[in-house]
C-alpha cells in the first residue's frame, strides 16, 4: 500500500474470528495494493481511537474518511472498499437489509463472539489491557 490509509479497521487480534476475517482482508488488501490499515487493538494506544478495551471488544471499529463508524456501518465501510466485497456492501447497506443486517450482527453475532472473548479472557487465555 503507498500513502496512508484511508480505511483503517480496528479488531481483537486475540479473537480467532475478529483475527482470522481480518487478516483475509488484510492479506487481500495487499494484493490488490487498497488503501486499508488493519490495526489489533491489543497492540495499539486505543486513546488513538478514542475507544475503550471494551468498546472495542465488542463490534467493529473502522475509521473511514476521517469518521469513526461502528458495528454493520463499519462493515459496509470496510467492504465498499474493497472489489471483491462491494456487492456485498451495496446490498448491506439496502434500506431493507440494513437494518436486520445490522440488528443482527449486534445483537447475535458480535454479542457471541464478545461473550467467547470474556470467556477466554476470564480463563487467563488473553492479555487483560
Amino acid at each position: 500500500m503507498s500513502g496512508p490509509a484511508k480505511t483503517r479497521a480496528l479488531y481483537n487480534g486475540d479473537c480467532p474470528v475478529c483475527s482470522a476475517e481480518m487478516c483475509h482482508y488484510e492479506a487481500y488488501a495487499d494484493t490488490k495494493n487498497l488503501p486499508l490499515g488493519f490495526e489489533d487493538l491489543n497492540k495499539i494506544d486505543l486513546s488513538d481511537w478514542g475507544v475503550t478495551e471494551d468498546q472495542a471488544t465488542r463490534l467493529l471499529h473502522v475509521i473511514h474518511d476521517d469518521k469513526l463508524l461502528v458495528g454493520w456501518d463499519a462493515f459496509l465501510a470496510l467492504w465498499s472498499q474493497m472489489p471483491r466485497y462491494q456487492l456485498v456492501a451495496r446490498i448491506g447497506g439496502w434500506p431493507i437489509v440494513r437494518p436486520i443486517a445490522s440488528w443482527g450482527y449486534k445483537h447475535i453475532v458480535a454479542r457471541i463472539i464478545y461473550e467467547r472473548h470474556l470467556r477466554r479472557k476470564a480463563r487467563g487465555l488473553v492479555g487483560s489491557s
